[in-house]
């Protein structure tokens, strides 16, 4: 199940804030290293818990609660390449390093599972071009 973790981390980090003019999340934060997010288990856990309303936001995990419904219900289409390409590493590595953060997140963010269907194309896609 996939569903919120594409935006999750790397976006919690990558587009904190959305640039309306051009339609896209801003690039501000595309230069962010993923793998130092993903190296980190206090930084992930602390998105993880944020999300999750276990734990109190960072005003950047706050800004990526108020804009994962829009990046869900969009296929992430308001994402930049460097976003869609971090997003799938991280939930490649979620999903094996955190099972149990993970099927919280898909409870909790897509019950239903009707954004798997839109992002497993994107995130195979991502992974296949870096391998």
């Amino acid at each position: 199940m996939f569903k919120v973790l594409v935006v999750l981390c790397v976006l919690g980090a990558a587009f904190v804030y959305a640039a309306p003019a051009e339609d896209k999340y801003t690039d501000k934060y595309d230069n962010i290293n993923v793998d130092d997010i993903l190296g980190s288990k206090r930084l992930l856990k602390s998105y993880l818990t944020c999300l999750l309303d276990k734990s109190p936001c960072t005003p950047e995990g706050s800004e990526l609660k108020r804009l994962l419904p829009d990046a869900l219900k969009t296929a992430c289409s308001k994402c930049t390449e460097k976003q869609k390409e971090g997003a799938a590493r991280i939930v490649e590595r979620v999903t094996a390093e955190y099972p149990t953060e993970w099927k919280e997140l898909s409870a909790k963010w897509d019950p239903t599972g009707e954004y798997w269907a839109k992002y497993k194309p994107l995130v195979q896609e991502y992974l296949k071009a870096s391998a």
